[in-house]
């Protein structure tokens, strides 16, 4: 039923009986500490220590999450969807997750940070064309999500103390994580408004189980699963690393589901893209880096596009309707007076 609102909960606190402002302000608290931590430790993973397996730290963080999600207390026997519902929607995730962690191999960061800005723009063109969704925004969103995504751009390249590193093969897999990126968040969305008895732990626990063995053919064919097996072998403490990162990305994701529930698919993508933004200005702040001319011309065109985004959506039309339904009674007691008039004259006349 539409008028029952689903309960949502994020970690035992509770979302649904709160003003919208808290729930934005828990969910995105949440996702801003699980990605900072999971930015720190792959910058520390991928170019400290030159490991760049992709597929297979997806694959050890799927395990990882699978234990945390069994300790919320979470099994298939509380699934409201059937499998099958995930299918689609896991494929796209742990791709999304591979190639975007392996393309880290051939782009260093200023580079994939430019191309991963624009997540917000083909998420919201994809809403309109999933089936059960079909979602269209209006002018100003488009609007918003563009002058977000140049103005981070812009602060990027202000910030890169080196250029934009380009390989065709990162390139192609960077573009292929958008791609699978502007499905993910849409047909997450679609699961939720088709079904809102859907969980996030569901989610996350069913997209995992099936998404798992997406990972093990490419992890062959690349060689990828002996190469990172003899590597962490040899340095086990990675292990402990990339444990760590799943966990803070495990509160991260619950965060994000939780989010694309609440707000809406586009609108969790504009926050991930102002995520990125908001990590630059606090290391900027944090180490008292000087800010320049391009930086101030980033920042002001992300707080435009933020502003945009918040202005409240002008419906002229349902005004309209609602003026003419409050003035229709009148009229309707207007052309009743006649009539209750003449009846008042039939019951004066005498009987003859």
């Amino acid at each position: 039923m539409k008028n029952e609102e689903q309960i949502r909960t994020l970690f035992g606190i509770s979302l649904t009986d709160r003003p919208k402002w808290h729930q934005f302000l828990i969910c995105s608290s949440g996702f801003f500490f699980g990605y900072l931590v999971n930015g720190i430790c792959e910058e520390y993973v991928y170019n400290k220590l030159q490991f760049s397996y992709g597929w297979y730290f997806t694959f050890i963080q799927g395990f990882v999450y699978l234990f945390l999600i069994y300790l919320q207390g979470f099994t298939a026997k509380h699934m409201v969807n059937p499998w099958k519902t995930y299918v689609k929607l896991s494929a796209v995730l742990m791709g999304s997750h591979g190639l975007t962690k392996g393309s880290l191999a051939f782009l260093n960061y200023p580079a994939q940070l430019m191309f991963k800005s624009t997540k917000v723009l083909p998420v919201m063109i994809m809403g309109a064309f999933i089936p059960g969704l079909r979602r269209k925004y209006p002018a100003h969103e488009y609007v918003s999500a563009v002058l977000l995504v140049v103005g981070l751009i812009i602060f990027t390249l202000a910030d890169a103390q080196t250029s934009p590193n380009f390989s065709i093969l990162g390139v192609v897999m960077i573009s292929g994580a958008l791609i699978m990126d502007s499905f993910l968040g849409n047909l997450q969305e679609a699961i939720f408004t088709m079904n809102p008895e859907t969980t996030q732990m569901e989610m996350l626990f069913c997209s995992t189980v099936v998404g798992l063995p997406f990972l093990i053919p490419p992890m062959l064919l690349t060689g990828e699963l002996f190469k990172a097996w003899t590597s962490c072998y040899q340095h086990k403490y990675v292990y402990g690393v990339l444990i760590f990162e799943a966990m803070a990305t495990y509160v991260g994701q619950v965060s994000v589901l939780s989010l694309i529930a609440l707000f809406g698919a586009a609108t969790t993508a504009m926050i991930t893209t102002a995520r990125k933004a908001v990590t630059l200005l606090l290391s900027y702040l944090i180490f008292t880096k000087p800010l320049s001319e391009q930086h101030a011309t980033g920042l002001l065109l992300i707080g435009m596009g933020i502003s945009l985004k918040l202005l409240p959506d002008y419906k002229p039309k349902n005004r309209a309707s609602s003026n003419a339904r409050t003035s229709r009674p009148a009229n309707n007691d207007n052309e009743m007076a006649p009539q209750i008039e003449s009846e008042k004259d039939e019951e004066r006349r005498p009987l003859v």
